[in-house]
């Protein structure tokens, strides 16, 4: 480490903090809009969850590509330019006039999105101590809950008296003076690796059949019904022709896409499912919940952000607190209890109907905050911690494409879960056909979701204790 980088590591600190923050806040303003955007282009829920789906099945399948690029061009040089198509992405969602644009729009951002993943916790681990990383994680997990925190208000504020487009361009002028700043302040100062692209070659083979493997699950999981039972059938040994080669190529491949040497180690493969599964948990409810207090308790728009604070006001909290316990403690009890916690928000979830309280709710989603927190800094601290200097790039794609795919996985689930249950007790109509006397139908389904949700973190509890 250079002696002007490990002299003002918070500055790099702020740069990274910035850009997890409005990466967040977008995520849990578009979750919010969601309903909204249905409704305004009409279209179905299947169709409309693209809009989320899209950005984390792009930052999913390019994470691992940028984790490698930033070991040799330069991470913050890489997590900048991540600040600038974000943006440019930004701009052009609000400009998106119909449905379809606007996924591809979302398809752009997300790009920027995974650009800029891929990099920050590799520059926090580099520019810190080991001694300081915890409490450094545990305050990026701050500004992912100030960013989570903000988000569903400005949502429900901007939504209610201007546009869901509007939304867009909220983090556009802090993102462009961020990249300013940085490029010609700080990344002077964080030189390039100087590992040259010309003495080591890309996996191509494994990120197109990595590629086709997650597009395939995505895309059959949400459109299912479109698919006759024996296009399904080709569809699943296809898919586990392909998980086979994927295999056989990484075992070969010199600098493999997704290095399952690593994963010979327990400690870290546990700490890797147990991001994505948590994720997993999170994400179903942060899609669900926005619907049933638009539908199910008929909250205005603003009222519903306000109540989706109450996840990332826990985090707020929690998260200080978590990783300063992981300097002192380690990971083990942390992440087995945060997601204990999330197991039983969810049970408690499972108890919500349509004369529920809005502070019902609250609670319960404060609790699965607390239980997130208490999850994510010691986990990622905990590999971060350990790794070798040389793989610190590839496990932090690792890390943050574990969590995007947990939430690819919980957006998915839950779609498809919810979908075909109310489809089923409603006597086969979508969401968007609801009116007031499906609403049992639409209680019974969610707490279907939520059920099987509580088992999927119940799994993960588990798992993390035996790290």
């Amino acid at each position: 480490m250079s002696q002007p980088v490990a002299s003002r590591p918070w500055l790099f600190f702020l740069l990274v903090a910035i850009g997890v923050f409005l990466s967040t806040m977008d995520s849990s303003m578009v979750n919010v809009a969601l309903p909204t955007i249905m409704r305004s282009f009409a279209t179905t829920l299947a169709q409309t969850e693209w809009v989320a789906l899209i950005y984390l099945l792009t930052i999913t399948v390019t994470l691992l590509i940028w984790g490698r690029l930033s070991d040799r061009l330069g991470k913050g040089k890489m997590y900048l330019l991540g600040m600038l198509v974000f943006s440019a992405g930004s701009v052009a969602c609000y400009l998106a006039p119909t449905l379809s644009i606007l996924i591809f729009c979302r398809f752009i951002q997300a790009l920027g999105a995974s650009m800029m993943m891929s990099s920050g916790p590799a520059i926090i681990k580099m520019v810190f101590p080991v001694h300081q990383l915890g409490r450094a994680l545990g305050l990026i997990g701050l500004a992912t809950s100030i960013g989570l925190m903000s988000g569903p208000v400005i949502s429900g504020f901007l939504i209610r008296f201007f546009s869901w487009r509007v939304l867009f361009l909220v983090t556009v002028p802090v993102s462009l003076t961020c990249f300013g700043v940085g490029w010609y302040w700080l990344l002077p100062a964080h030189p390039p690796s100087s590992i040259s692209l010309k003495k080591s070659r890309f996996d191509w083979p494994g990120l197109l059949l990595w590629t086709l493997l997650i597009t395939m699950t995505v895309l059959v999981s949400t459109h299912h019904g479109a698919f006759s039972g024996g296009m399904l059938l080709t569809g699943f040994l296809g898919f586990c022709l392909l998980l086979f080669l994927f295999k056989v190529i990484e075992q070969k491949a010199v600098e493999p896409l997704l290095p399952f040497i690593l994963f010979r180690d327990r400690h870290y493969a546990i700490a890797i499912i147990c991001a994505a599964l948590s994720f997993a948990v999170l994400f179903v409810v942060l899609i669900l919940i926005p619907f049933y207090l638009d539908y199910g308790l008929r909250l205005p728009v603003d009222r519903i952000g306000l109540v989706m604070m109450a996840v990332p006001v826990a985090v707020f909290v929690v998260s200080p607190l978590s990783g300063c316990l992981y300097d002192r403690m380690g990971a083990r009890l942390l992440t087995t209890t945060g997601l204990t916690f999330c197991c039983l928000a969810l049970i408690f979830l499972c108890f919500l109907d349509e004369r529920s309280t809005f502070m019902a709710v609250a609670w319960r989603m404060a609790l699965l905050g607390a239980g997130q927190a208490l999850f994510l800094s010691p986990n990622t601290a905990s590999v971060l911690a350990t790794v070798d200097p040389h793989r610190i790039g590839i496990t932090s794609g690792m890390l943050a494409t574990a969590r995007n795919l947990g939430m690819l996985a919980g957006v998915t689930f839950a779609g498809l879960v919810f979908g075909e249950v109310f489809s089923l007790l409603s006597g086969g109509l979508d969401l968007k056909d609801f009116s007031p006397v499906h609403t049992a139908a639409f209680i019974q389904s969610l707490r279907i979701s939520f059920g099987l949700t509580a088992a999927v973190a119940l799994a993960g509890a588990l798992l993390s204790g035996r790290r």
